[in-house]
């Protein structure tokens, strides 16, 4: 029954002017209380106290100073104010949230209620509120904002930020930092969020009246914090500051980096800027030698193919090429292969764009287009300071993968990346840069090709059985090689994956980290004979099988069987031979 026929039912309506109600509500966007209100048939005690019998939800009023500004933070300003609901009080003996809603009803608010305690980990009690109510609570969000602005300006343990390169600060900017102090305390919140929460990035944005930061977690982009949009300027201004670029120029993008302490730790960012409709972008890239310098067997690379990325390491010479899209961890791994071959009897150089990491005992350089220092100009001019192992960040063009091949032909380690979707794209990409079939068996030992997949919490990932068609699709693939399946250990009845649940530990994401899946081409006498004669991709894959390469879809639903990762983050980042 609606609220305007208990109006009828309790005689405080005609059909008529009920009739005209309806018509009223139904020509208009409003909600059927509103109309009412507005036209003053009933009070408003009166209308929402026969909303609370109807629906069978207690009404419930309480004063301004009863709110609880911790209880406040529990439900984002935001969503209070587009589902109407307020957090009213926190019960800490039983961990119950008192929830005022002038819609329970509303399907949408109550899911969206519903995701808010899952995310806080609490339970929650609801309540009926009125518009009254509601608004007076809806005030009380100004005094959270002070609240958090006062423990901002008193954050004890400020970040000992060190720029990547000193220069003289202009008067007029340093006069700008010491007139913004809180500024810089508002930036060291978010840098100490973003390394806590082991954020991979950080995008710090402008919106309508807001300045938005997200953080990047295993891949995925999360809305973090929502600031003033006033502060826009001042926060990417220090930070442009840190990075030693021009506070001045909004128009162009800009890249720099700092190191910055936290936690005992020395961070590094990397930060680009961008001119966008609303104001200036920025993205920071938070390199952590705790999460980017791994050894070779925390990559994901196990058994056989660790074993050939071992055998082809420990060759006097030859190139290794790993490949896959942006962000599928490849120079994670040519660190790792750099980290297993830096000795003291080696010289090992790099050239990069931009270094990420700096490891201890290698020479690192930094590529500089500007000034006409590329991979190419460079790589000419290591191979006069006697190397024995080079990486070189990426190649990008005929010239560079010509002087890389030539460098491994010559008696040198080689380490490069390029962008193709598999292992076997490698050989065709080389030869449309330009590279002569017959000079790539002689020069070429490795491939790697790989992706990255979310890993599930170890603590609450839940075993399940997987549909018939994800089964299907799992067994042809194990199928296609005996080795897998016995590996596998299992029946095809047996067949179990594992699926995120959501706990404290991962913060109810079901996901902790990211792992990567491979697969490993060798270049071996057979192979080499393919690339001389027919050098197709599709040559080159029936090579790869009869070698018994295990591609990137099976490696990650081998990674699948054994928990490290659900078949759905499998199957989303491969595809099908």
């Amino acid at each position: 029954m609606t609220l305007i026929q208990q109006l009828v039912k309790k005689d405080f309506l005609s059909e008529k002017q009920a009739a005209s109600l309806e018509e009223q509500i139904k020509t208009s966007d409003k909600k059927e209380e509103e109309v009412i209100l507005e036209k003053k048939i009933v009070s408003e005690d009166t209308l929402f106290n026969l909303k609370s019998q109807a629906l069978k939800i207690p009404l419930k009023k309480m004063s301004v100073e009863e709110v609880s500004l911790k209880a406040l933070e529990l439900i984002p300003e935001e969503a209070a104010k587009y589902y109407r609901m307020i957090p009213m009080r926190k019960r800490e003996e039983d961990n119950i949230l008192e929830v005022g809603m002038m819609y329970p009803e509303d399907l949408k608010a109550r899911e969206a209620l519903n995701f808010l305690s899952r995310q806080g980990k609490f339970d929650y009690q609801l309540f009926l509120i009125g518009p009254t109510t509601f608004n007076n609570f809806l005030k009380q969000y100004k005094t959270l904002r002070k609240e958090v602005k006062k423990a901002l300006r008193e954050l004890e343990e400020e970040i000992e930020i060190k720029p990547a390169e000193a220069r003289p600060v202009r008067r007029s900017e340093l006069e700008r930092i010491v007139e913004e102090a809180p500024i810089t305390r508002v930036a060291s919140v978010i840098l100490r969020h973003a390394v806590d929460g082991r954020a991979s990035d950080v995008h710090i944005e402008p919106v309508r009246e807001k300045l938005r930061v997200r953080f990047r977690l295993d891949g995925v982009l999360h809305a973090s914090l929502l600031l003033p949009l006033k502060i826009h300027s001042a926060v990417i201004a220090r930070l442009k500051i840190l990075s030693n670029l021009k506070i001045d120029e909004t128009r162009i993008p800009q890249d720099g980096r700092f190191s910055a302490k936290i936690g005992g730790r020395d961070i590094d960012f990397r930060v680009s800027t961008f001119p966008t409709t609303m104001g200036e972008k920025m993205a920071l890239r938070v390199l952590d030698p705790e999460e980017g310098l791994k050894d070779l067997g925390k990559l994901g690379l196990e058994e056989r193919n660790l074993k050939i990325v071992q055998k082809a390491i420990k060759k006097p010479y030859g190139m290794i090429l790993a490949t896959g899209p942006t962000g599928s961890g490849k120079t994670t791994t040519l660190y790792a292969v750099l980290n297993s071959l830096n000795k003291e009897g080696v010289n090992i150089m790099t050239l990069e764009d931009p270094v990420e990491y700096n490891i201890g005992g290698i020479n690192q350089s930094q590529i500089k287009t500007d000034i006409g220092y590329t991979f190419a100009s460079g790589l000419r001019h290591i191979l006069r300071q006697d190397p024995d192992i080079i990486m070189v960040g990426e190649i990008r063009d005929r010239e560079s993968a010509d002087l890389a091949i030539h460098a491994a032909l010559t008696g040198h380690i080689v380490l490069s990346t390029l962008h193709t979707s598999n292992a076997c794209g490698v050989i065709p990409r080389l030869i449309d840069l330009g590279i002569g079939p017959f000079l790539i068996p002689s020069s070429l030992s490795l491939i790697i090709a790989q992706r990255l997949v979310r890993a599930l919490c170890p603590y609450c990932k839940k075993k399940v059985k997987p549909g018939p068609k994800v089964k299907d699709l799992v067994l042809k693939e194990i199928r296609t090689k005996s080795f897998l399946k016995a590996k596998a250990n299992l029946k095809d009845s047996d067949l179990m994956f594992y699926e995120p649940k959501g706990c404290r530990k991962c913060k109810f994401r079901g996901y902790s980290g990211r792992i990567a899946i491979f697969e490993v081409l060798e270049i071996t006498d057979n192979l080499s004979d393919i690339i001389l004669k027919e050098p197709t991709e599709g040559k080159i894959f029936q090579e790869a099988e009869r070698q018994a390469m295990v591609t990137m879809r099976q490696d990650g639903i081998l990674k699948a069987l054994n928990g490290l990762t659900s078949i759905e983050e499998v199957l989303r980042v491969t595809k099908e031979r």
